[in-house]
């Protein structure tokens, strides 16, 4: 991809407003190498995006939010794919690898709460949204008297829940309001480690497609292309 000519990469990614800003965050990392790259979205909503009552709570490393993106990179609908790399499926889908793990940013969870309002000064029985055992388990190292309720949907949609008073906190990944611009909420960052890979995104392509490893090699990570 040595012309001077601008290039263009269709790239599968989900529709909702955080993977089209994880997207722009790919495409802005990447022309700081090769400026003469443009990124034309495909964006779909996957079975993750539609299914909105199945709980994530004890869900296995499955493609819920993978698979109709990487049927698109599959049929060379689109030359790559990006996903947070934590909704990757284990294993990965014969045909298709990652080539780059990008570096990420902030891997903590947060606690959203309304304008004003205090952790610590919650009433007992107040509803924590989370659709994850581990965030629940974190919450729960803090104060006990909490009921918990799963919660799907956009970020968006979730805060909507808490500021129309549906739920009293909602635990979002901070690496999700940092990309939506959303840090000016209140909020606290739980303690404790989070799932592996997450804030970084994961860059797909097809399996013979040295053009796309070399190509995102400069946004890269890993030590060795193997791991993940």
């Amino acid at each position: 991809m040595q012309s001077k000519a601008a290039h263009t990469l269709i790239v599968g990614a989900r529709r909702s407003p955080l993977s089209q800003a994880q997207l722009r965050e790919v495409e802005s990392a990447l022309l700081k190498y090769h400026p003469r790259i443009v990124f034309n979205g495909l964006l779909v909503d996957t079975i993750g995006d539609k299914d909105l009552t199945t709980s994530l709570r004890g869900l296995d490393k499955t493609d819920f939010f993978t698979k109709e993106i990487d049927q698109l990179l599959l049929s060379s609908a689109c030359r790559i794919a990006i996903h947070s790399a934590k909704d990757l499926p284990d294993p990965i889908r014969n045909g298709i690898k990652v080539v780059a793990l990008t570096a990420g940013i902030d891997p903590s969870d947060s606690l959203v709460l309304r304008s004003g309002e205090v952790f610590e000064n919650l009433p007992c029985g107040a509803i924590i949204a989370t659709s994850s055992e581990r965030r629940e388990a974190a919450v729960r190292q803090l104060r006990s008297g909490f009921v918990f309720q799963d919660i799907r949907g956009t970020i968006g949609h979730r805060l909507d829940k808490l500021y129309q008073g549906l739920v009293d906190g909602v635990v979002v990944a901070e690496a999700a309001l940092i990309r939506l611009g959303m840090t000016h909420l209140n909020r606290f960052r739980l303690p404790g480690e989070t799932v592996k890979h997450q804030g970084q995104l994961a860059i797909m392509a097809r399996d013979n497609d040295q053009e796309m490893l070399d190509l995102f090699a400069c946004l890269d990570s890993r030590d060795n292309r193997e791991e993940l």
